[in-house]
């Protein structure tokens, strides 16, 4: 009888022709090229753990704030909740009428069963998409579905480590000590009598299952320390040995594969400095050359890197300004901008003096040899779903009675510098927060993990007012090119109309200009909970004296613009947290 199953199970994986191991693999397209957009900046994406966004199911009711039930049990948060695949072809809509351009997955490959990583991170084998999200064929399937509504797929993938799949001595847990390297114990394995079976057991494609593709020098214990932070475990997740050539390839083949068979537009690099600066350079060319020779002209790489701009400076930006005393691999085309997350939170809420966001501009100037073009090399965001090195871990909303903030924070990506880029449930005015990645992780199909402390309702709200807002902004940077590629430059503000200069506290008007030839485009924020009517500077030489700003968000509300002493300016009259977008009439 047990030969018998064998043999069954044998067929069912011979239909499937799921590939063991890499010589299996094809890297010729299977389900034709989507072109890559001509410019990412172009884009505004949004970012969703598949677990957590929708499983598909219908006839979930609304969330509605004075109806719904609060209460649920906390240790859901830590399983998984039933997103899938599917679940995002179905809202694919909901998307795209929030303004959003390309979407950005959560890693979808295959996790080990036992496991409670719903987050993806933790990957057993590389080449097949995890059960609890779908399969190959949906995976397609929403690419094909996105593409059809001119939307691009980038994929959340993983290089320095694999899951858990596999013990030291003992199956006790080792720490880093001063580079030791340690033996090697046993493969995690659903029938240990058995050996390694297929497809639940041990790692693949079968060449993972080498002992010697493991650094192997225990978990990380000081993720500051250098080479620890590269060399050790992340947590229980063991560290691949990515110097090694052979290794690199097999990294390498794998990703291409993913974009031949599923047709992926761009990959979002997880914990790029756990990474030789040489390998992730390395890794990087060779995606980019594949996808260009199969059609994909500006395959988007832009990678996760927790440090200051001179640091991030490493691994992007062909047009830097490059030090003749430092050595440079840089690989990646942009990189989550950590530095601006730091510190625009507490600039809308009125809580740091926007003198160290402007600083933050500023530093361009130093690193990149046409500061107006930086832009392009940072992915801008509020809100994540991973807050290193941030205590308790919350989202931007979390404990802020202040709703319109949102507005006013993702608004300023939306019109500034960078790819800007929307955490899920934001635009529903989520607010998690708390000791565990849990609490910035809720479901917006409701499941056992909804936001607001509930289960069983969706939040997919269209008429949501943040996530109005957001759309409208959206819109307008869509029909702006200034908006996407200008030149940004801070201004000085006045509430006389004769005496200017820069904000001295954090309750004030933020004024800044996007420059794009002859075009001059004016966002003002009001980020005091008080009403204000300040003066604002413009360029005298394209937004002459006695011309009208339009309100692009209000197109009624005009503002005249008035010569005071040898500049320009506008008043700009704004409610508690409300935001203008002016430009020429």
């Amino acid at each position: 009888m047990q030969n018998g199953l064998k043999g069954i199970k044998e067929s069912i994986m011979a239909k499937t022709k799921k590939p063991k191991k890499l010589s299996e693999i094809a890297f010729k397209p299977s389900i034709g090229v989507f072109p890559s957009p001509s410019d990412w900046r172009d884009q505004f994406i949004y970012h969703l753990l598949v677990d957590r966004f929708d499983s598909g199911e219908p006839d979930i009711p609304p969330y509605n704030p004075n109806t719904t039930h609060v209460g649920r049990v906390d240790s859901e948060g830590e399983k998984w909740q039933g997103g899938t695949l599917n679940g995002i072809t179905e809202r694919l809509d909901y998307i795209k009428r929030l303004g959003c351009t390309a979407i950005w997955l959560s890693p979808i490959f295959k996790n080990r069963k036992e496991a409670n990583t719903y987050h993806g991170y933790g990957i057993q084998n590389f080449l097949d998409v995890d059960p609890r999200f779908g399969t190959l064929k949906d995976l397609q399937k929403l690419v094909k579905e996105a593409h059809k509504k001119g939307m691009h797929i980038i994929l959340d993938i993983v290089i320095n480590h694999t899951g858990d799949n596999w013990a030291y001595p003992g199956g006790y847990s080792y720490y880093y000590s001063e580079g030791k390297r340690f033996p090697f114990g046993f493969w995690r394995e659903a029938d240990s009598l058995s050996g390694i079976q297929w497809p639940d057991d041990a790692v693949w494609p079968v060449e993972f299952q080498n002992p010697e593709w493991y650094r192997r020098k225990g978990e990380i214990k000081n993720w500051d320390s250098f080479p620890e932070a590269r060399d050790g475990d992340f947590c229980s997740l063991k560290e691949i040995d990515t110097s090694n050539r052979e290794i690199l390839k097999a990294l390498i083949d794998i990703y291409k594969y993913w974009i031949a068979v599923a047709d992926i537009d761009g990959y979002r690099l997880d914990a790029v400095k756990h990474l030789e600066d040489s390998s992730t350079a390395i890794f990087c060319s060779a995606i980019r050359e594949y996808a260009q020779r199969i059609g994909k002209t500006n395959f988007f790489l832009f990678g996760e890197i927790i440090g200051d701009d001179r640091f991030i400076d490493q691994y992007i930006a062909r047009n830097a300004r490059i030090p003749d005393t430092n050595e440079r691999f840089p690989s990646l085309d942009a990189a989550l901008d950590f530095p601006l997350w730091g510190i625009l939170e507490w600039v809308i809420k009125g809580l740091k003096n926007s003198a160290e966001l402007r600083a933050r501009y500023d530093r361009f100037r130093e690193l990149y040899s046409d500061h107006g073009q930086a832009g392009q090399y940072f992915l801008t965001f509020v809100d994540n779903h991973d807050q290193i090195g941030r205590s308790p871990r919350g989202r931007f909303l979390h404990n802020n009675p202040f709703q319109k903030q949102a507005v006013l924070a993702l608004g300023y990506l939306l019109t500034s510098l960078g790819i800007p880029c929307i955490y899920y449930g934001t635009e529903q005015g989520f607010s998690g927060g708390g000791d565990h990645d849990k609490y910035i992780r809720e479901c917006m199909f409701g499941g056992n993990w909804g936001a607001f402390n509930t289960t069983g309702h969706h939040f997919f709200d269209p008429e949501n007012p943040i996530n109005k807002e957001i759309s409208q902004i959206a819109e307008i940077r869509q029909n702006e090119p200034a908006l996407r590629y200008g030149r940004q430059y801070f201004r000085e503000i006045s509430g006389n109309g004769s005496d200017f200069g820069y904000p001295l506290d954090g309750l004030c008007t933020l004024a800044y200009s996007r420059i794009l030839d002859d075009t001059e485009i004016l966002i003002v924020m009001n980020l005091d909970s008080n009403p204000r009517n300040d003066f604002i500077t413009v360029d005298s030489n394209l937004t002459p004296a006695g011309k009208n700003l339009v309100n692009l968000l209000k197109p009624g509300s005009i503002h005249t613009v008035h010569k005071s002493g040898r500049r320009n300016a506008v008043r700009a009259g704004l409610s508690p947290h409300e935001i203008a977008i002016l430009k020429l009439e």
